[in-house]
């Protein structure tokens, strides 16, 4: 991109910020509010710390409560995202019924890895394919414990996921985006 196409990118992509910022201006929840509908319209569906930064000084709250708040919430996202999210919970009942050999499968499937790292750190993991095409994450729970394990493609929830069935939706995927 041209500087010139840069600068009106970021003009317009703060005039949006001001905009949901003074929609939301002295309602309860507002911080979630526009940090939901400011990553919606991020390329990549994240909120890169320069953003954070912005939404801090035009809602006077120190940036420490603005990445707690980004942090905290499993929605918000600080690394860019690829174009398909698959979040697979790690939750005792989806644990016990296998959801560590789903995630071990789609590591491989996808080509990324990190879960050893993230499980014994005690982090939650997020991890994007090179090509930018498929984001993995761990959830602490889905709240669907009885249909575990349980694994969100897209926002969409599949109860009783096995690897095969992980396996057709990703070769879905890769033939929708194929046509």
């Amino acid at each position: 991109m041209h500087s010139i196409e840069r600068r009106a990118s970021a003009d317009s992509t703060l005039a949006f910020i001001d905009a949901i910022v003074g929609r939301h201006a002295g309602r309860p929840g507002a911080l979630l509010g526009i940090l939901e509908a400011v990553q919606e319209k991020t390329p990549h569906n994240f909120l890169p710390v320069e953003t954070l930064r912005y939404i801090a000084e035009k809602t006077n709250t120190p940036l420490s409560r603005m990445y707690s708040v980004a942090t905290f919430y499993a929605l918000f996202n600080l690394d860019p995202q690829g174009e398909h999210t698959i979040c697979v919970c790690r939750g005792t009942a989806c644990h016990t019924r296998g959801s560590r050999a789903l995630l071990e499968s789609l590591e491989l499937e996808l080509g990324v890895s990190g879960e050893d790292k993230a499980e014994s750190e005690g982090k939650k993991l997020s991890l994007t394919t090179p090509d930018g095409k498929y984001t993995v994450r761990t959830v602490a729970c889905f709240g669907q414990c009885a249909l575990a394990p349980v694994v969100e493609i897209d926002h969409r929830i599949s109860g009783h996921v096995n690897e095969r069935t992980l396996q057709r939706e990703i070769k879905a995927l890769n033939n929708a985006g194929s046509k």
